[in-house]
């Protein structure tokens, strides 16, 4: 299913007209839209600095998001809830709870963040106190 024709079912049985987007998570986007749709996975965070770079909006709370798999085939819609930034240093434990992955402890979530911070980031030195995007979300579709 596209992206298009589940927002599209999603939108007539909620009776909404709101705008989305539709994207994939960054790095194992199959994996991690599993997560999502287990209701496992209640949260994400992304460097504040790439939303500087491509000069994008942080994402806002009540908007809709259609997740993506690595195909671009749909596979569920979230709504956020809460969006905050803070220090890569200063993320709690309880995001990295929400986050949902590995053994879902801080310490999995710091080393495991890091490490795809470093590869996108390039020639970028990587900070601790770096600023993160971190947001909160509900699963509503399906």
């Amino acid at each position: 299913m596209t992206h298009r024709e589940m927002w599209q079912a999603f939108s007539e049985m909620a009776g909404i007209e709101d705008v989305y987007e539709a994207w994939t998570f960054g790095c194992d986007a199959d994996e991690l839209a599993q997560l999502v749709l287990t209701g496992r996975k209640t949260a994400t965070a992304g460097l504040h600095i790439w939303y500087e770079r491509e000069n994008l909006e942080l994402p806002k709370a009540g908007s809709y998001s259609v997740v993506l798999d690595s195909h671009d085939v749909a596979v569920c819609i979230i709504k956020t809830e809460k969006v905050f930034v803070v220090p890569f240093c200063e993320v709690s434990e309880a995001h990295a709870w929400k986050e949902g992955e590995g053994d879902r402890s801080l310490a999995y979530w710091r080393r495991v963040h890091e490490d795809f911070f470093r590869s996108e980031l390039g020639e970028i030195p990587f900070d601790p106190a770096m600023n993160v995007v971190c947001e909160e979300f509900i699963r509503v579709y399906p």
